[in-house]
């Protein structure tokens, strides 16, 4: 199949806060039709009259928060939403449509209602096993059962619908636009002499573990009087810096939420990339970015970094929530500029394998798979809503 697709792709949550989900949805929707298909975006946004929203992007109205896999995400659903999301089918027609996290009680799901035809869905999430898991998804399985094509990000988010829903799907990792992290200016005055360590993420979220950084910090921070701490996301600056020793504190930087060109910056001003994470990841986009900015990575051991990290070739690991043994691998790392140089450059080799140039591409054969026999995306006879 040689022709350009029409291509609807439903955000489960909101455009305009940050998220791994988001970032996906909008960096495949971009390499879609780079490769010359049509694409729409339907999402929840906060902001629906911004007008930096990228022209592919059709607002659903504004979400609510609601706790989500040990963080909290911002959710549309509801009558009002389903209506829109119905419009948009029945005015789209798409050859095929992606919904993303089905299973969460967002946009995503409501397709899956109110739509049939070539239907492809990408599970994100990797949840230990539960019942009151695999009792939600028993209830949604006829739902499912309209998916033709399910594709996994990573390992554990196959396993995870493996588990709670039985049906399987096709590993195709989540991307990343090299180029865009390839080259950067430094920020101003970073890394700097003494040295820096870095983080990226929420800074209140507990299971990115900013905290078993800090921790760290206080440890290695005493013992090098130059080192400074770079740390970028959302999340209450204060309430983080109260955590940190108060001899220590001068030399923490929160730059708060960055821009897209900051958070590319910010990488390029660390010698080492910290990665606490404490678990709850399938696959670690910011892990990838920052392999892609050529940045010296020091992660927590858990499976999803383990392998976007090829084993630790690609960067070095410490044990999961283990402050000590984070200081200890990062003062190793910082005294060893040579073996920082060799893990930059076996990640920029590594990551090549997630470039959006080559995922994209893997996805489009996914619908391709599915389209054959079902026609185009319809409003489903019994979606009456709206």
């Amino acid at each position: 199949m040689n022709r350009p697709l029409r291509v609807g792709i439903v955000c489960p949550y909101t455009w305009d806060v940050p998220g791994g989900v988001q970032q996906h949805v909008r960096d495949l929707a971009e390499a879609l039709i780079e490769l010359g298909h049509h694409v729409s975006v339907i999402t929840p946004c906060d902001d629906p009259d911004d007008a930096a929203i990228q022209p592919y992007v059709v607002p659903a109205g504004r979400a609510v928060p609601v706790p989500y896999n040990g963080s909290v995400a911002r959710l549309a659903f509801g009558f009002l939403s389903a209506a829109r999301v119905r419009r948009w089918v029945r005015d789209g027609e798409f050859d095929v449509l992606h919904v993303h996290e089905p299973a969460s009680p967002s946009l995503s799901l409501l397709a899956c209602w109110v739509a049939q035809g070539p239907m492809v869905a990408t599970f994100h999430t990797s949840n230990p096993k539960s019942r009151a898991m695999q009792a939600a998804y028993g209830i949604l399985a006829a739902t499912f059962e309209k998916i033709g094509g399910a594709i996994a990000v990573s390992e554990a988010a196959r396993k995870t619908l493996v588990e709670h829903l039985g049906g399987d799907a096709v590993l195709i990792p989540n991307g990343v636009a090299v180029r865009r992290y390839a080259d950067a200016e430094p920020l101003p005055g970073w890394p700097g002499e003494g040295g820096s360590l870095g983080f990226l993420g929420r800074i209140d979220e507990p299971r990115k573990g900013l905290d078993v950084l800090l921790r760290a910090f206080d440890v290695i921070g005493r013992q090098r009087p130059g080192l400074r701490l770079l740390i970028a996301g959302p999340g209450d600056a204060e309430e983080a810096l109260e955590r940190v020793d108060p001899a220590l504190r001068d030399r923490v930087v929160l730059l708060g939420q960055v821009s897209e060109e900051d958070k590319v910056r910010a990488l390029h001003s660390m010698d080492v990339y910290c990665a606490p994470n404490t678990g709850g990841e399938s696959f670690g986009i910011v892990v990838a970015e920052a392999m892609a900015a050529g940045a010296p990575i020091l992660a927590s051991d858990i499976d999803a970094f383990r392998a976007v990290l090829d084993g630790g070739a690609a960067g070095a690991l410490f044990t999961v929530g283990d402050a000590d043994h984070l200081a200890k691998e990062a003062g190793e790392l910082l005294d060893d500029p040579v073996r920082r140089a060799a893990l930059a450059t076996a990640a920029r080799a590594a990551v090549r394998a997630y470039d959006w140039t080559t995922v994209a591409r893997e996805v489009v054969r996914v619908y391709e798979a599915v389209i054959p026999g079902h026609g185009a995306v319809r409003v489903a006879p019994d979606a009456t809503m709206g």
